[in-house]
């Protein structure tokens, strides 16, 4: 768009003038006409949970507000306003087909009403609709700044789902759910054994489990239950499951994380790997296209430089796991110069250093950013940084636990992020949601940790299902 609009005048306006603008129907087109006709008619409202929306009929009178704008922006232009409009449905618009809406002036009445033939169609020519507007066009000139509207976040993004289909084309892994003796940590386990991503094997107090089961309607019948008085006994034959090859991860259900990770890292006899544990938000941000991973904010409060490397080692396979081929990863600090005063852009100058060494593999690694720059283009632009990161990072590395914590809930409880989690380093992944997560988290977080120990199985990520390398692979 221009960034100045001019409008044309009645005495201007000639009869055969035309203008035209051309508009792709997308999915959030429809969500936001819907909230603002206030028609949620089935057959023009997108499924928000479906992936595939291009069957979906726009309304008819979506199409027809294209004319309005070409009138009101175009020609006439700025103060033109509608007398009536007549238009005739001639065919249907789809989610992804491109129309143009175009006007011509067919008639001039008396000042300052003109006639205008409207029409839109799609570019391979079928016709939309037809029809007639009378309008009163403007008699002075006029001469406006182009409007950028208000952002709109439109709460409908679901980068989750994906994650799932590709998980459960691997079936089910057994998986150690420990102490899950209430509502939301035993519901999130038999969803995603119903949604065949785990085969759980429940462990904890059995009359607590089983009155949970009970509380919720759930069927616990099918999987196998093993007694344990307390959350650190049933922690440490969750350890026990994975070390003799019996569970390939494990799901924290109703207990303090303490209790499960102290099993974890014993020095004997649980889950060390050589790699430093921590934890990785991934975050489905309603303004982003792609997933933002987090890490680490559950686990290592001040971590050093070399439990920096770990840390982001780990998010990146867990990122190239989940599909990003090569992760950009955003070293985070309060500011993006080196300075000596501010320890942790130190620490993020020499993790960029130790990727391009090749101490750090699979990603492109830069540091230190600020937020606004690793986030940002614009910002990145602004403050003059050339980066193949700045500003389209996939994975950020915060400072410390704090930061990271902040950072997540922020997304989470003001942007309206949807987050799962995953621990990773360990002998096998380990699901450490909180215990106020609903069924979805976990669920999303069992997806995630089927994906990730495939990868560290194999070396590579899942295909995505339906692709030549997906047949290929199950070849």
């Amino acid at each position: 768009m221009a960034d100045v609009i001019k409008n044309t005048t009645f005495a201007e306006l000639k009869v055969g003038d035309t203008a035209s603008i051309e508009r792709v129907c997308s999915v959030q087109d429809l969500y936001l006409f819907a909230h603002v006709s206030g028609n949620t008619n089935p057959a023009v409202v997108p499924d928000q949970a479906s992936t595939e929306n291009r069957a979906v009929t726009a309304p008819f009178m979506w199409a027809g507000s294209l004319i309005s704008a070409v009138l009101g922006n175009l020609l006439p232009g700025p103060g033109t306003l509608y007398r009536s409009q007549d238009l005739r449905a001639v065919s249907r618009v789809k989610v992804g087909d491109k129309v143009r809406a175009s006007v011509r002036c067919v008639e001039k009445q008396a000042a300052p009403v003109a006639v205008f033939e409207t029409r839109i169609e799609k570019l391979d020519g079928t016709v939309v609709a037809e029809g007639r507007a009378l309008v009163d066009v403007p008699t002075e000139r006029m001469t406006v700044a182009a409007r950028e509207l208000p952002t709109l976040i439109l709460d409908d993004c679901d980068q989750f789902t994906p994650l799932i289909q590709r998980a459960k084309s691997l079936g089910p892994m057994a998986t150690a759910v420990v102490c899950p003796d209430d509502h939301n940590s035993l519901g999130g386990a038999v969803l995603a054994a119903r949604e065949g991503l785990i085969e759980p094997i429940l462990i904890g107090s059995r009359a607590a489990i089983q009155k949970a089961a009970e509380a919720g309607g759930l069927d616990i019948t099918p999987y196998k239950l093993i007694d344990a008085a307390n959350g650190v006994e049933a922690s440490a034959k969750a350890v026990e499951l994975v070390r003799r090859g019996e569970a390939a991860s494990v799901m924290k259900g109703n207990l303090h994380t303490d209790e499960l990770l102290g099993q974890v890292v014993k020095k004997d006899g649980g889950l060390r790997s050589g790699r430093r544990i921590s934890h990785v938000f991934v975050m489905d941000v309603p303004t982003m296209d792609h997933l933002l991973f987090i890490s680490d904010a559950a686990i290592n409060i001040a971590p050093d430089l070399i439990t920096k490397v770990d840390i982001t080692q780990s998010a990146i396979d867990l990122a190239i796991a989940c599909g990003i081929e090569k992760p950009r990863v955003g070293i985070l600090s309060a500011v993006e110069t080196v300075n000596p005063s501010i320890p942790s852009t130190l620490d993020a100058a020499a993790l960029s250093k130790m990727a391009e060494r090749g101490q750090i593999k699979g990603g492109l690694v830069d540091g230190p950013l600020a937020m606004d720059n690793a986030m940002d283009v614009a910002a990145a632009r602004t403050k003059g940084i050339t980066s193949l990161v700045a500003g389209r990072a996939d994975v950020l590395i915060v400072p410390n636990l704090e930061a990271g914590n902040m950072l997540a809930k922020e997304l989470t409880f003001v942007a309206r992020a949807e987050a799962a989690g995953l621990v990773v380093g360990a002998a096998a992944p380990i699901m450490l949601t909180s215990r106020a997560d609903n069924d979805r988290a976990r669920l999303v977080s069992a997806a995630l940790a089927q994906l990730y120990e495939y990868r560290r199985r194999t070396g590579r990520a899942v295909p995505v299902p339906g692709t030549d390398t997906a047949k290929v692979a199950a070849e």
